[in-house]
């Protein structure tokens, strides 16, 4: 499998020129396994895909992680959905009074959208995320809640023998650190076990995480003490602060990793950049 990262960045998009190495677009992972794609998060990102030339057959999947702003501000302006050729299936949480159209609905409607998503003209989809392992094409997809304000799903998805689990907003345990030593109480421990590759939130500082305790994100610290437990074979730091300069989170990485020794690579994101897995 390859993944390529559209979109690294937390919380609202940036131009800012301190941004530029790191990435201003929120986030939006690809994942690619021959001529088979899939789409996780369609933060402001997704516009950074190539869908003319990438996406030849019909059908396009995009799989939320929930539907905070920063991971559904592309979906308007994402070119197929406005495609009557385009079978484009939108996956996301359930677990609210609400369904997830309704919820969606919600955005893509005025005031804030000028069109109805029941205007839309692509042939659309809407499905609620399943509690087992499904699959599309050849990847296997498991969702599971993990700990994030609101309905937030946490993904692993597999081809053949490799695994990637993707959790973008999350905070392993609120206010918590070192994690239980017990597994079912970390949160998407699962997900996460022995995966070849963990795409992880490191938003905060430590000083900032220890101001904003149940906000849903975590410290670079806790998001490598957690790549830890769940033994990852490989950590990405994702979700980058806005409010930080990419001076900034490269210096609090290289002081990091200067003070201690994972026996695991850790790499920051870098929008545009692909990992093969």
């Amino acid at each position: 499998m390859r993944i390529k990262l559209h979109g690294t960045r937390g919380s609202y998009p940036t131009s800012s020129t301190d941004h530029q190495r790191l990435g201003g677009n929120t986030s939006c992972i690809e994942i690619i396994d021959g001529e088979e794609r899939l789409i996780l998060d369609a933060g402001t990102g997704i516009l950074g895909i190539n869908f003319d030339e990438d996406y030849p057959n019909a059908r396009i999947d995009i799989l939320l992680t929930h539907l905070h702003m920063d991971h559904i501000q592309g979906l308007g302006f994402c070119k197929p959905i406005f495609d009557p050729e385009k079978q484009v299936h939108i996956w996301g949480p359930g677990g609210s009074p609400q369904s997830l159209q309704a919820r969606l609905n919600r955005f893509l409607s005025p005031p804030l959208f000028p069109i109805p998503l029941r205007d839309i003209p692509s042939a659309l989809s809407v499905h609620e995320l399943p509690n087992t392992p499904f699959k599309v094409g050849k990847f296997t997809i498991t969702a599971g809640f993990i700990s994030h304000p609101g309905p937030t799903v946490g993904f692993r998805i597999t081809s053949g023998t490799k695994s990637i689990t993707y959790m973008p907003d999350h905070e392993p345990m609120v206010g918590r650190q070192p994690l239980y030593p017990e597994d079912s109480w970390v949160s998407g421990f699962g997900l996460a076990f022995k995966t070849d590759l963990l795409i992880h939130d490191s938003q905060y500082t430590q000083e900032e995480y220890w101001e904003k305790i149940g906000w849903g994100h975590c410290s670079l610290d806790i998001a490598v003490e957690y790549s830890a437990r769940v033994q990852a074979k490989k950590l990405i730091l994702f979700h980058h602060d806005p409010t930080h300069p990419d001076t900034k989170t490269t210096q609090l990485y290289l002081d990091y990793l200067k003070q201690n020794k994972p026996d695991f690579p850790i790499e920051l994101a870098v929008q545009g950049q692909e990992i093969a897995v």
